[in-house]
């Protein structure tokens, strides 16, 4: 079936008269509206509701009701919800039910500064419909919204976590073997190798014996989930390998073709960029920082400066390849702009500055990556890798 096409947050002014605004509080156990209903601006309505779909739609029928009887017809309905675990798959069946859902950054959304402060989820779903109301009075500033992606490139985004998981498994089992061959005095085993199991058949202890029964059988289990675990690597780098391959690629495939182009830019981490960011729309460069978490948070009131380092509140899988790729690049394209600029700023600073300033580098990187995958646009004095 083909899917119909979810509302992106755009600024669009409001008839309050002829809207009904609400802003959904999500839990597990419970949801919790708060609703502006025309006719009715004076009342504060908050209903507590079964956690469906359903249930939801049909407090949008009570309330379109309450405002017929006070003499007003709802010609559109809006909802807000924060982002979350719950991911975006409500906005999607609302918008097949007429409902323009908008998703907000719960970071950006300003809240009371005094030590201690009540909450609850009734309280948090009125904070949402005022910042919601300002939003739709031409307030674009009160908050972020959060674009929705579409389903496929949702789903697609899977195969690059889960692979960065499993690498993270990888490593925790590799650690865990060493740690009992350290007990025993047992050096130079690397589980990673292909003739594991023929190397710990020959394995002794420091006193030159072989493995204890128990710690050998606990080590063959983990070599059994570390082969599984190779294997589901291997095959999603496989079905990530085959989009080079693709003869008619779609817009995201065709992103991650001319990435890796560039000398220093892995079909990983392109895959991961193209996945991750350059699939949502962005307005302009800074929003692509600020969703990276590359943004500069400078701390100046009074007599006081200081800056306070990057915001780190975005994407942080995009956030670390970005950095890596900073390293990177300034070895594989000592030649490009980008890396002219670090140089010149850098000097003779000291290593720690290094540190530091690499991450401006990764934020001018990021946007220019950006504007060749989206725009075509290659960095300037960057090198291709050769046609082979």
């Amino acid at each position: 079936m083909t899917q119909m096409p979810v509302p992106q947050p755009t600024y669009s002014a409001a008839d309050f008269d002829r809207t009904l605004i609400l802003a959904l509080e999500v839990s597990e156990k419970s949801w919790v509206v708060a609703a502006h209903v025309p006719g009715l601006q004076g009342s504060k309505l908050r209903r507590t509701l079964s956690p469906a779909a359903e249930a939801l739609l049909e407090a949008v029928k009570i309330y379109r009701a309450r405002a017929a009887r006070a003499g007003r017809n709802v010609d559109r309905v809006v909802l807000v919800y924060e982002a979350g675990y719950s991911g975006f798959w409500l906005a999607r069946w609302l918008a097949q039910h007429a409902v323009d859902t908008f998703v907000i950054q719960p970071s950006s959304v300003p809240v009371d500064r005094r030590a201690r402060r009540a909450k609850s989820d009734g309280i948090d779903a009125e904070l949402l419909l005022r910042t919601l109301l300002a939003w739709l009075r031409g307030e674009p500033r009160v908050c972020s919204m959060v674009p929705i992606p579409t389903e496929a490139d949702e789903d697609a985004r899977r195969c690059v976590r889960e692979r960065q998981d499993l690498l993270g498994e990888r490593v925790a089992i590799a650690n865990g073997i060493a740690s009992i061959l350290a007990t025993l005095g047992a050096r130079g085993y690397d589980p990673l190798r292909r003739d594991r199991r023929e190397r710990l058949e020959g394995l002794r202890t420091a006193l030159g014996d072989p493995l204890p029964s128990q710690a050998r059988a606990r080590i063959e289990r983990m070599l059994d989930r570390l082969e599984l675990v190779l294997t589901q690597i291997a095959t999603l780098e496989r079905q990530r390998d085959a989009v080079l391959d693709e003869a008619a690629p779609g817009d995201a495939e065709r992103m991650i073709q001319q990435l890796v182009q560039l000398r220093g830019i892995g079909v990983q981490s392109a895959t991961l960029l193209v996945r991750e960011a350059f699939v949502r729309p962005f307005a302009n460069g800074k929003a692509l920082g600020a969703y990276a978490g590359l943004s500069p948070t400078p701390y100046s009131s009074g007599g006081t400066e200081r800056e306070q380092g990057i915001g780190r509140s975005g994407n942080a899988r995009l956030r670390t390849t970005l950095v890596e790729l900073a390293w990177i690049w300034q070895r594989y394209q000592p030649g490009s702009a980008i890396v002219g600029w670090f140089r010149d700023r850098l000097g003779g600073a000291a290593r720690r500055q290094r540190k530091v300033m690499v991450v401006a580098l990764a934020r001018k990187l990021l946007i220019a990556l950006w504007r060749l995958a989206t725009q075509g646009v290659i960095p300037e004095g960057a090198a291709l890798k050769p046609v082979v």
